[in-house]
């Protein structure tokens, strides 16, 4: 069976790509591109065979009974998220408490590094995030929008902002308040004083937090659409296996990088920053499967809901194939 799959070459699915892993039974067709590219391509039009995903889009759509696709607990993209939350100096925003009653730029509500925000701000420190005005828009270049539609009970306040404005030039000129985003606004990247993180130590806090909850946010899954699933109902469980050897494969290289004599890349202290995330992250660095991601997974299952993207409570279990999630 030859199979486009879309996803970025991350180092973990790279020996997927490349080949040095093998499908039992399958022939993948790499498509490697970023997910901006391959998000509204996989959950508006299900052009790829096997494809990365937006977690909180593929929520959305299996919640409505509408996703072309069936995941695998193969979490290829993660990231902490506590540096991502931007806020105008000089606007009284202290503390995260502060956020209620202000508006707050996302390039769209329904993305999953919202999803984890609003999370992480209701559960950890008591923000009510339905009474946020959420402003959308691209962060640093106009244009973008929510890939699938929303439905918004009628007390939330969920609006894009003015066409051709970006997430950037708003906060500067006070239209928000504050913005949560994947990538710095610009301003903050060139060192404007009037932007600045609402965590102003974001690693301490991303840390703290992950040593109180023992999760690593999961942004990202890979899909199988359900017609080539039907196909071969046990692909399933081999391209589980193959995602589940690639991680491995990328640690190996990863520890025989820092073991080298050689500075494998441009980051000069990659020993001891691999040292550290190892110190704090453990064993299961990067690690696939339901059973050691429950606790993240039941969060964003609990949170979709709360955050009125699922119409309806979803389970861990219905989330994955049959035979993927027992492990």
């Amino acid at each position: 069976m030859h199979l486009t799959f879309a996803c970025f070459p991350y180092d973990r699915v790279r020996p997927l790509i490349d080949g040095r892993v093998r499908v039992e039974g399958a022939a993948l067709l790499p498509i490697p591109l970023p997910s901006e590219e391959s998000f509204p391509r996989a959950h508006n039009r299900a052009e790829f065979d096997v494809s990365e995903l937006s977690l909180s889009s593929y929520l959305m759509q299996l919640g409505r009974g509408e996703s072309p696709y069936v995941a695998i607990p193969a979490f290829v993209s993660r990231a902490f998220r506590h540096n991502a939350i931007y806020v105008r100096a000089g606007a009284g925003i202290d503390d995260p408490k502060a956020l209620e009653g202000r508006r707050v730029g996302i390039p769209e509500y329904q993305m999953t590094l919202g999803l984890w925000v609003r999370g992480i701000l209701a559960e950890d420190h008591g923000v009510e995030t339905d009474r946020i005005a959420w402003r959308t828009a691209g962060t640093n270049a106009p244009g973008r929008k929510e890939r699938l539609p929303l439905v918004m009970p009628p007390h939330m306040d969920v609006a894009p902002l003015p066409a051709g404005m970006t997430l950037n030039a708003a906060l500067l000129d006070g239209s928000i308040d504050a913005i949560v985003a994947p990538s710095p606004p610009a301003a903050f990247t060139a060192g404007d004083p009037r932007i600045a993180r609402l965590f102003p130590d974001a690693k301490a806090a991303e840390m703290g937090w992950h040593r109180r909850t023992g999760m690593h946010p999961i942004m990202h899954v890979i899909g199988i659409r359900r017609d080539v699933l039907a196909r071969d109902p046990n692909l399933a469980r081999r391209l589980l296996d193959g995602f589940q050897a690639a991680r491995t494969m990328a640690l190996e290289e990863m520890e025989r990088a820092v073991a080298a004599s050689f500075a494998p890349t441009m980051l000069p202290w990659l020993e001891q920053a691999w040292a550290e995330t190892r110190a704090v992250l453990g064993a299961g660095l990067w690690s696939h499967g339901v059973a050691a991601n429950r606790p993240a997974l039941e969060a964003v299952c609990r949170w979709s809901l709360a955050q009125h993207l699922s119409p309806r409570a979803l389970t861990v279990e219905e989330l994955f194939a049959p035979g993927t999630a027992e492990g």
